[in-house]
């Protein structure tokens, strides 16, 4: 089974634990039973092993993501980088030349994509194999995964079958109506739209080909800031004529607010925190070293974050979009391939951040232009190179970094340090990469 996970999100609507780097499919709510916790991303790639021991999986994402899914997967996971973002047209096209051109899987082979963020069981993965078989078996162009709805939305799209069958020919295919709409949808029929989709790989090629003029993956890569920002379902669903939907009665949830995600988290506090027993309907998601205390309260959201502090009515959390859209501050926490950041302080002319690197991993080798730093390492050793030259380091020595030193640091355990950036114009920019030596 391929199988391409989109994974989008501008990480606004679950602020603020998200950001523009982390958004919700990187957040870990969901307890193991090992007592540790796993993020959407982590759970959706573990089910779809479960499912398909051999399944290739290939993430359709921005490159601000890359990093952390690195950190939560290893790479041995395929990526397909969005130069930017385009919607979900231009990002399948986009990963369907990836994966014939980079990947080298054939023109007939059949693909499924769906999105990264869904609450599902494992069930859900079985009938994405039926999906991709059904594709296989010829008479569509398009196979869709319809859920059966429980009440009308206007979040979602909705599929038309023709009849009741379990496998049926579409009708009608629409985007999201508004709610008179949706309730005569359903009283018709109607399906929600998964965003699911299974189709041969040439298919999706001779399609974007069509719409896109484009040679080859890498030229249309090169091409993607000037695409048109459109849906699959707007530039391919609701214009192809040959479309089956499979019917899912299975767990199926969009966990895209706090009000829907606090419904599926196993236990009402994550991180330290505590609640008195006159309070109901409470979670509290600390990720800070500081306890949270709720008190008297009913159908409640409390969650704190390097970015920010949230306390909401658990309906009124479903607004919190454009609010959240206002503030200006740079990210604050940050899962890189190497470990995580969080920043502790800003300066007028100063960056105070505390880094954690994994064993074994390492930053980029790098200098700045722009600014000096200085490392203490608190805990765990490594080796520190400077212009080529290394040293073993351990807690607590501290490195100083001159502007225009290459430098990296490389974890032999798990390592922890304290980096001080000191200058006038510190940016994300101001960083070149090399080859270490």
């Amino acid at each position: 089974m391929h199988i391409v996970l989109l994974s989008g999100g501008s990480g606004k609507r679950l602020w603020p634990l998200s950001n523009e780097v982390r958004s919700k499919q990187f957040i870990k709510f969901f307890k193991q039973e090992n007592g540790s916790y796993e993020s959407m991303l982590q759970r959706v790639h573990r089910q779809i092993k479960k499912v398909d021991p051999d399944a290739t999986i290939t993430l359709a994402t921005s490159k601000t993501q890359v990093s952390a899914i690195y950190n939560q997967l290893g790479k041995d996971v395929g990526i397909s980088v969005e130069p930017c973002r385009r919607d979900t047209f231009p990002a399948i096209a986009l990963a369907a030349a990836y994966m014939h051109d980079v990947q080298g899987v054939d023109e007939k082979e059949i693909v499924v994509v769906c999105p990264v963020d869904p609450y599902v069981d494992d069930e859900y993965f079985t009938m994405l194999e039926k999906v991709g078989k059904q594709a296989e078996t010829g008479g569509a162009n398009l196979v869709l995964l319809g859920i059966e709805p429980t009440y009308p939305s206007e979040k979602y799209g909705y599929i038309i079958p023709i009849d009741e069958s379990r496998v049926s020919k579409v009708s009608t295919f629409t985007e999201k109506p508004d709610m008179a709409t949706a309730e005569t949808y359903i009283a018709s029929g109607a399906l929600w739209n998964a965003g699911v989709f299974a189709f041969r790989l040439g298919y999706l090629l001779d399609t974007a080909h069509r719409l896109i003029d484009f040679t080859d993956y890498h030229d249309l890569f090169e091409k993607y800031e000037t695409l048109n920002k459109i849906s699959f379902d707007y530039a391919v669903v609701e214009k192809e004529s040959e479309i089956l939907v499979m019917r899912y009665k299975g767990i199926w949830k969009d966990l895209g607010t706090w009000n829907t995600l606090s419904e599926s988290m196993s236990e009402p506090i994550v991180g330290l925190g505590e609640m008195d027993e006159s309070c109901e309907d409470v979670h509290i998601i600390n990720e800070l070293e500081i306890p949270i205390l709720a008190m008297g309260l009913h159908d409640v959201i409390i969650c704190a974050s390097a970015e920010g502090i949230l306390v909401s009515d658990r309906e009124q959390s479903s607004h919190i979009k454009e609010y959240v859209e206002s503030f200006k501050q740079p990210i604050m926490f940050a899962e890189k391939s190497w470990g995580s950041y969080r920043i502790l302080d800003v300066g007028n002319e100063s960056l105070t951040i505390k880094a954690i690197l994994q064993a074994g991993k390492q930053m980029h080798y790098h200098n700045h232009e722009r600014r000096d730093e200085v490392w203490t390492v608190i805990n765990g050793k490594g080796i520190v190179v400077l212009d080529g030259v290394r040293q073993t380091v351990a807690a607590p020595e501290v490195i100083s970094i001159k502007r225009g030193t290459k430098h990296t640091i490389i974890a032999e355990t798990e390592l922890t340090l304290i980096e001080v950036q000191h200058g006038k114009d510190i940016t994300v920019e101001d960083k070149q990469k090399f080859p270490l030596p």
